[in-house]
């Protein structure tokens, strides 16, 4: 069986139009600002605060997705602390910040759907229909953004990665991330610009 047949798709009505959501991956300070900084991280900023403007126009739901860990939690063995509970490294940046209709999905692990209520919260829009395609924004594209790929993917998604809307620590985890998804997912990568204007002609078939 091929690969990415496995999955059943979550777009059930043949020929209806997508039906859309937006994940936005670890835009917290200290992943831009703090203790994990990335120049890169800070380049995808403009692109993402683009796209979520035009998303609330939309009504499209849009969830924030973020590390909220403590001290005990795997990751920091590897990366060390980093967005604990509690503290300012893990709210999401002010340039980007949510407003009263988006949801926040804090979370533990890689994985934006490991041991949180992003599928349950996901499955609640669309009066309880859910989205059938998820868009990913954000931080890191060969980590957090592929390690929740995978599991969107798993659970009959459709994705599309906003390519100037995610990044990485270099430019080569970044470019093997979006091919790895692309191969092995069936990810879409298009840019944000690409990604609003078939969102546009979608609304006026």
């Amino acid at each position: 069986m091929n690969k990415k047949s496995q999955a059943v798709s979550k777009n059930k009505d043949h020929g209806a139009s997508p039906r859309y959501t937006i994940l936005v991956m670890d835009m917290l300070n200290d992943f831009i600002y703090g203790r994990l900084k990335s120049v890169r991280a800070r380049k995808i900023i403009p692109k993402i605060k683009y796209l979520l403007d035009f998303a609330r126009r939309k009504n499209i739901p849009i969830f924030y997705c973020n590390d909220e860990h403590l001290l005990s939690d795997p990751e920091i063995r590897v990366w060390g602390a980093h967005a604990i509970k509690g503290t300012r490294g893990a709210d999401v940046i002010q340039d980007i910040k949510p407003t009263y209709n988006d949801l926040m999905i804090p979370k533990r692990g890689y994985s934006a759907f490991d041991k949180s209520r992003l599928e349950k919260a996901l499955e609640s829009t669309y009066n309880g229909k859910g989205p059938t395609t998820i868009i990913m924004t954000g931080i890191h594209t060969h980590i957090c953004i592929k390690h929740s790929t995978y599991d969107a993917f798993t659970r009959g998604y459709d994705i599309i990665i906003a390519e100037d809307g995610v990044n990485a620590f270099t430019k080569n985890d970044h470019i093997f991330a979006l091919e790895y998804m692309k191969a092995n997912y069936g990810a879409r990568i298009q840019k944000i610009s690409e990604i609003i204007r078939d969102i546009n002609q979608q609304s006026i078939l």
